[in-house]
């Protein structure tokens, strides 16, 4: 990156980006001061680092899953993870001018999907309005090299065994892209809904401040490293109500979180088959969301079908595109709560389609998850319930 404005030189090795002055976050977002101010510090940490891994790696460089839902995850642990194509950055903010280790929480080395490639050491300095990158280590160094905080649940790396200059980084990518950076991991257990039902009523009290040290290591990461759970109990410590149910987005409106990452409510007009009156059209209500995979923009739909008192649901995929038609190889699933399959719960395109669809009857209140093959971009788990 070429010096000007906006960085500032301390040493040579020293990253010094500083942070926008737009730089803006709604701390009534949270449940509570301190995790209102750990967000800050992510946000300012974000908004600085973000643009130079855009500009210095790649234009491509995104916030994971997507930046939607960065609260439900700043509520919960410190950090946050960008992508640039198949690597995968945590940035590790703090505001200690001791820089003598590099101290992680336990959820972004251990938790499976979470895990980086490259943790970068990020001081931020609010009232100088400017971050340092001190330096950075790989996953494989944290798990082998790190100390382990059983008290806070954290890996700490020493400074001494860290790269310090961050611009070795970019060199060491294009020289060894196939260079080891993970450890292996164990996977977490599966919860199964009652589990996660009690974990999200007991940990969404707001009075519980430090929820990820209040349970069973097992049991919160693989509570968390479900994105619909996360979300519910970030809404529960909030005191929202339901936001993902989908007969009051019919009813009454798209909540602000769904319309947040891209549900709309359409209304359909529908006619009898030979007839143009306005006595014999009717409006069908279908809920929607348009997916971006490889490239190609996709709308998934949901319709009530069948009587008031016999109602079952159509999940559809389609493409956007007049007469573009869904690839061969592509799969749409619906899965339990807790990530089961059911009899006739997926449809797979073994060549180009038109469509595919699912028709599922569901209790009152049911949840279920959606999924797509091949995976939509900023895909993050969510429980639709009914």
């Amino acid at each position: 990156m070429t010096p000007d404005t906006n960085i500032l030189s301390f040493a040579s090795t020293d990253l010094i980006l500083e942070i926008p002055p737009t730089t803006d976050l709604d701390r009534q977002a949270f449940s509570h001061p301190g995790s209102g101010y750990q967000a800050y510090l992510n946000q300012l940490c974000l908004s600085a680092v973000l643009p130079w891994l855009q500009e210095d790696f790649t234009s491509q460089a995104q916030v994971w899953p997507t930046t939607t839902v960065l609260p439900s995850f700043w509520e919960l642990v410190s950090g946050t993870a960008i992508t640039l194509d198949t690597t995968r950055f945590i940035l590790v903010p703090n505001e200690t001018f001791d820089l003598s280790e590099l101290r992680v929480c336990q959820e972004w080395v251990d938790i499976p999907s979470w895990a980086g490639d490259y943790y970068l050491g990020v001081q931020v300095d609010s009232d100088e309005g400017y971050v340092r990158v001190w330096g950075y280590c790989t996953h494989e160094q944290l798990k082998i090299q790190g100390n382990y905080d059983a008290s806070d649940r954290t890996y700490a790396v020493d400074a001494i065994d860290m790269i310090a200059d961050v611009s070795v980084l970019m060199v060491a990518r294009q020289i060894c892209p196939q260079e080891p950076t993970r450890s292996n991991i164990m996977a977490l257990p599966t919860l199964s809904q009652t589990q996660a039902q009690n974990l999200i009523t007991r940990l969404g009290k707001p009075e519980i401040i430090t929820p990820r040290l209040a349970s069973p290591w097992e049991l919160w990461g693989g509570l968390i490293e479900h994105g619909g759970w996360r979300q519910s109990l970030y809404e529960r410590r909030l005191g929202l109500p339901e936001q993902r149910s989908v007969l009051q987005w019919l009813q009454s409106g798209i909540s602000q979180v769904a319309q947040a990452i891209g549900w709309e409510r359409l209304n359909l007009e529908l006619s009898a088959a030979a007839s143009r009156s306005v006595e014999q059209r009717q409006t069908r209500v279908t809920l929607s969301r348009q997916l971006a995979i490889a490239g190609q923009l996709y709308e998934l739909l949901i319709t009530p079908q069948g009587e008031p008192d016999a109602q079952y649901w159509r999940f559809e995929l389609r493409n956007t595109a007049v007469g573009a038609a869904i690839p061969g190889g592509f799969k749409l699933r619906l899965l339990t709560e807790d990530l089961q399959p059911f009899p006739n719960n997926e449809d797979i395109a073994t060549t180009a389609v038109e469509q595919l669809y699912i028709e599922v009857a569901l209790e009152a209140k049911e949840g279920v998850v959606w999924e797509v093959e091949p995976l939509p971009e900023n895909y993050d788990r969510e429980i639709l319930r009914f």
